[in-house]
């Protein structure tokens, strides 16, 4: 291990803390990211259309918190990649543990959002079958007020 000064050695302890607590928000994140496609998987299943647009409000503020963490994540990383030798094992292990939970996490969320796009062109398939099923019962019915209503052409006048 190099020599390093004191103020070097806490700045970098202070990246690792750092980023660290980054990599546990985003995996929050993605665990709350997770719960929301699931349960939007569930509401698209009982056609719950009102818990399902609400759960589509809920899922992209929760993708601009997850693109918003990843803007400084990105820089952290590479920050800490910088630092990576100077770090001691089991800081770098932890670090390497977080990175996994949120690879896993990551994976999941792609399978649930697939299944759930699956579930929803299932959908739309049964609803399209169902609206080409309707059938109008005044489609060859004539309006009452489409009809001419006689008008008399007679006028009489006594004097």
């Amino acid at each position: 291990m190099e020599n390093i000064s004191e103020e070097e050695l806490n700045e970098r302890v202070a990246i690792l803390r750092r980023f660290r607590t980054l990599l546990e928000a985003q995996r929050q994140k993605f665990q709350e990211y997770l719960t929301v496609l699931e349960k939007q998987g569930d509401c698209i299943e009982t056609d719950n259309t009102e818990a399902l647009a609400a759960h589509a409000e809920l899922e992209q503020q929760i993708v601009k918190g997850i693109s918003s963490l990843q803007k400084v994540i990105v820089p952290m990383s590479e920050m800490y990649q910088s630092t990576n030798g100077s770090i001691r094992e089991s800081d770098r292990k932890s670090v390497e543990s977080i990175q996994k939970d949120l690879n896993r996490l990551q994976a999941r969320v792609l399978e649930q959002n697939e299944k759930n796009r699956e579930l929803l062109r299932s959908h739309l398939v049964s609803l399209r079958q169902q609206i080409e099923s309707f059938r109008n019962p005044y489609r060859n019915v004539s309006s009452v007020y489409a009809k001419k209503v006689a008008q008399g052409k007679l006028v009489t006048v006594e004097v």
